[in-house]
């Protein structure tokens, strides 16, 4: 047997061809193999696979014409190729004439394929841009907030942070990481990734003396084990802590004033800010363990751990999808800063630490060439979380970084390789959002959730069912991709879909270049072979790539150049903010006048957290973190996910002081709930969590008796029934998914079925 090679966000892979199908298996010498890599066997399992083009059943018999009240509660209809081809072409060509380009909107977010070339978003981009173009999103789920505030902190977008583990197991001596260090996001990388580091590189620090300090309300199994010490402030406080942390640098004077007038503008006004003297409140350890619940002594130790050793300030994407999201990543690059340490090798701030494999390996001096979208005429867009908003309130308008934006009316949304109803908030809004356009198509290998509230659903192939290659942005990994199945059913790739729409609607020469899958992948290697060797980077050719396995491209790139350049010589080497130095206060925010973010990072209340009103109704703060078992969503409807859960359900986690107060023990199956929904989970018990605090995970497909019904039980446990949908300020409009208060019961009814992975189909079907 011949033994091939493929790629996934997870990690690379072996199949073979056996006499029952392909034999996969991960790479051996990966030090740390995710779990997560059990679920590739569930790609070729048939459960919620699409074998064949679906039509809403009554918007099949309206022929286009029907309202969109029936999603998410209408069977489907399998139908021909042909047939469902004729209708996208028709409802695209019938909104271009009624609203313009500006009434499509192309979502298309998350994470498809690894590959470079089968990516479902560039390969609906490149076709909605050659029918005229759609409107957009910018930013992500992700990291919203966090990307924006950054952007006009340091410039330039997301920074390299200057760190990677060898750097850090030779200058760092103490860890603050804010959001601790969730490894089990380190399992995947856009793009595919090589081995896994992540936990070798915090064992090898610690072994080497670094201490290091998780600050959050969980403690994550790998913090756990490797005796890391925990801190747990209340959810959403964490700027109030590093606030107190800043006042005990400043009163100690031990902050580093040098730094602050050479390389930051408004460290005097933050720290007028820090000691009362600007609004009458000292931010002093006192103050911040009223907000937080950390003690007023533990704060005090903590700042002066800090401040006289090699510190490494680390903060979770995480803690920026709550209320004012953008404030703890301000207020850590301050921290930073009072500290005098951005720009050193093993100190200062690192965004992200844990969130992607290898995110602090360093990066190639070349891009891997990905599939070319060609250009959007349109220049409407929305921040990403802003879905709802734009479908429920077409002529509304709301702030966003400094402009006003007017939501569209929107008549078609196309979705490929992607589950809104994964990432967005509100649930049951976001159900009623679906239902107001007049044609919803979905283009996904299962039928997940988004599928549901679809007019047409087209069956893709997945990953083991073409022929690509992956090109990682960390650390410089790069493997080909072999295809291992044939197509399941009628399914076809994404790129054949929209070569045969292109063909219906007048450009498909222009769509393909006349090039199939394996032209375009070799074409895209091409590229990025003639782009290494223009930075000084010898990759094989092509067909020695395709015969070979996965390989490691370097030298890479580390340390966070425009930092350490910026401590050096302030005057010749500016960052790309406008004053060309660190903004620990902002005019230009100060400018927009938003009244949820101001020119410095502050402490705001948050809309719901344990310290208000709102908790004496709701006393659980929900976190609803990424899924262990699963990347975001997909594969939810495999064996691999399905093993985790707790009779069907997603676990909930919880202290056992509120399990014990409710009369809840580990196992069972509870009920949780506020006003805005409720949903089933099963009791997970652990003490690593923090009373007053439950946790459930994202990822599992949304399953209400009701969708759009905030009274309807959700029964398979997604969290963001749960979440409010609304931006974290006016700045990033951003979504504040960790902002949420709740109440658990134990749940004593009959135990409905999960309906989550059945497929509606109409009666008579085939």
């Amino acid at each position: 047997m011949t033994t091939r090679t493929t790629a996934t966000h997870w990690g690379y892979y072996e199949h073979e061809t056996g006499e029952a199908g392909p034999v996969i298996r991960p790479l051996a010498d990966d030090p740390d193999p995710p779990l997560i890599g059990n679920t590739l066997k569930d790609m070729l399992g048939e459960r919620a696979r699409i074998a064949t083009p679906l039509v809403r059943s009554s918007y099949l018999e309206s022929g286009g014409a029907c309202d969109g009240s029936g999603r998410g509660r209408d069977p489907y209809v399998p139908v021909s190729w042909d047939r469902a081809l004729d209708l996208i072409v028709d409802a695209v060509n019938r909104t271009k004439a009624e609203l313009g380009n500006e009434g499509i909107f192309a979502g298309s977010y998350g994470w498809a394929s690894a590959g470079r070339f089968n990516h479902a978003q560039s390969q609906l981009k490149r076709f909605m841009n050659l029918a005229g173009g759609f409107v957009r999103h910018v930013n992500t789920y992700s990291s919203a907030a966090a990307e924006v505030i950054v952007s006009r902190v340091l410039g330039g977008g997301m920074l390299p942070t200057g760190y990677d583990w060898p750097t850090m197991k030779e200058h760092t001596e103490l860890l603050v990481a804010f959001g601790g260090l969730p490894f089990k996001n380190a399992m995947v990388d856009p793009g595919g990734t090589g081995p896994h580091v992540d936990k070798v590189g915090l064992a090898a620090c610690i072994k080497g003396g670094m201490q290091a300090v998780s600050i959050g309300p969980v403690l994550s199994h790998n913090e756990d084990a490797f005796g890391v010490d925990w801190l747990a402030p209340r959810p959403n406080t964490d700027v109030a802590l590093m606030l107190a942390l800043a006042h005990v640098l400043i009163t100690d004077g031990k902050h580093d004033k040098a730094f602050l007038d050479r390389c930051c503008v408004g460290g005097d006004e933050l720290i007028a800010y820090v000691l009362g003297e600007s609004d009458g409140q000292p931010k002093d350890p006192s103050w911040a363990a009223a907000i937080t619940g950390v003690s007023a002594s533990a704060i005090v130790a903590l700042a002066r751990e800090m401040e006289g050793r090699r510190t490494l300030i680390s903060i979770t994407w995480a803690m920026q999808r709550a209320d004012h999201g953008e404030q703890p990543f301000w207020m850590a690059i301050a921290l930073a800063a009072l500290l005098g340490q951005l720009g050193l090798p093993g100190g200062g701030i690192a965004f992200g630490l844990g969130t992607f494999n290898d995110h602090g390996a360093g990066r190639l001096p070349f891009r891997w060439a990905a599939f070319p979208q060609g250009r959007n005429p349109v220049d409407r867009f929305i921040p990403v979380a802003r879905i709802a908003d734009m479908l429920l309130n077409p002529g509304a308008t709301i702030p966003y970084n400094g402009m006003e934006i007017t939501f569209p009316e929107i008549g078609l949304v196309y979705w490929a390789g992607g589950n809104p109803f994964h990432h967005h908030q509100d649930l049951h809004r976001l159900a009623e959002a679906f239902r107001r356009p007049k044609t919803v198509i979905v283009q996904d290998a299962w039928f997940q959730p988004t599928a549901r509230f679809a007019d047409i659903v087209l069956p893709a192939t997945t990953t083991l069912e073409r022929n690509d290659f992956s090109g990682s942005a960390h650390g410089g990994f790069a493997a080909p991709m072999h295809k291992a199945s044939e197509p399941y059913g009628e399914a076809r790739s994404d790129h054949e879909i929209f070569r045969d729409l292109s063909e219906r609607m007048g450009f498909g020469d222009a769509f393909t270049e006349g090039r199939d899958e394996m032209a375009w992948v070799r074409h895209l290697y091409d590229i990025s072979r003639e782009s290494a060797a223009k930075a000084g980077v010898q990759i094989p050719d092509f067909d020695s790539f395709w015969a070979g396995g996965w390989m490691q491209v370097g030298p890479l790139t580390t340390g966070n150049h425009a930092l350490a350049a910026l401590r050096n010589d302030p005057a010749d080497n500016p960052l790309t903010t406008p004053s060309g130095k660190v903004e620990i206060v902002s005019e230009t925010i100060g400018g927009f006048g938003y009244p949820d973010c101001g020119r410095h990072p502050m402490w705001f209340e948050p809309r719901e957290w344990l310290g208000g009103e709102a908790a004496r109704n709701h006393p659980l703060h929900l976190l609803s973190d990424q899924p262990r078992d699963k990347l975001h969503s997909q594969l939810d409807s495999g064996e691999h996910s399905a093993s985790h859960k707790i009779k069907n359900r997603e676990p909930l986690l919880m202290h056992p002081d509120d399990a014990a107060l409710r009369g809840i023990s580990d196992g069972d199956i509870v009920h949780v709930f506020n006003g805005r929904g409720r949903c089933l989970g099963g009791a997970q018990l652990t003490e690593n969590v923090m009373p007053g605090v439950v946790v459930m995970s994202t990822g599992s497909w949304f399953d209400a008796d009701d969708p759009g019904n905030p009274d309807s039980l959700e029964r398979h446990g997604n969290p963001n029934v749960l979440t409010y949908d609304a931006g974290c300020s006016s700045l990033s409009q951003g979504p504040a998914c960790n902002t949420a208060l709740v109440e658990v019961e134990r749940y004593d009814g009959n135990l409905p079925p999960v309906e989550a992975h059945d497929m509606p189909l109409a009666k008579s079907a085939r």
